[in-house]
């Protein structure tokens, strides 16, 4: 199975998603940052239904606190995961792959807090922006190693290209993959540019 690992700019709309896949619609799934569709989830789902493809990431409800929820949409435009941010964490089975949803700080601040007994295949972790610190990316870094690790799983993250924390005058684009043995598939400093991953031999495509 392939995953395209997204970095877009912040934008109100989610065009840079549909031009993505306007080239690229032979990839399985794509994965993509935080609050990325705003309020776009049933455009997205039809976005996936046209497509064929599995979306994960992040959208925003602005009249929920808080207001940035994981959303997995699967290849039939069906939404699978539609969970508020600081909430025990979200798995779902899709297409014999369970998938478990870490959004932003949860990594940092609850970890994975499922009550499943067995842990997710896969765990994806949209981030907000950029870093605010060298030495945020890298605990961050580390806190993803650690879970891959503490509970054998792949874990994968992606960041938007731009955007800062609080205005902060620093940020650093962030993607990443550690195997289940906390291995690095890749880890990506200021380097937006979208990855093809395959989850199954973990060969990883820049997209230029």
């Amino acid at each position: 199975m392939k995953m395209i690992v997204f970095q877009p700019k912040l934008e109100q709309e989610m065009e840079q998603l549909e031009n993505l896949l306007q080239q690229h619609s032979y990839v399985d799934m794509v994965l993509f940052p935080e609050g990325y569709l705003n309020e776009h989830v049933e455009r997205a789902a039809r976005l996936a239904r046209r497509t064929g493809t599995i979306l994960i990431g992040g959208y925003r409800n602005p009249h929920a606190r808080p207001k940035d929820r994981a959303v997995l949409i699967d290849r039939a435009g069906t939404i699978a995961v539609d969970r508020i941010k600081y909430s025990p964490t979200s798995i779902a089975a899709v297409e014999g792959l369970s998938i478990g949803h870490l959004l932003c700080d949860e990594l940092i601040l609850q970890g994975l807090t499922s009550e499943e007994a067995v842990p997710p295949d896969l765990l994806v972790h949209p981030i907000g922006v950029g870093m605010f610190s060298e030495e945020q990316f890298e605990e961050w870094i580390n806190a993803a190693r650690e879970i891959a690790i503490a509970h054998r799983t792949m874990i994968v993250g992606t960041s938007h290209a731009d955007g800062s924390y609080r205005d902060s005058d620093v940020s650093i684009p962030i993607a990443y993959c550690f195997d289940e043995r906390g291995e690095a598939v890749f880890v990506s400093k200021r380097d937006v540019r979208a990855r093809i991953l395959d989850l199954e031999t973990k060969e990883v495509t820049i997209l230029d």
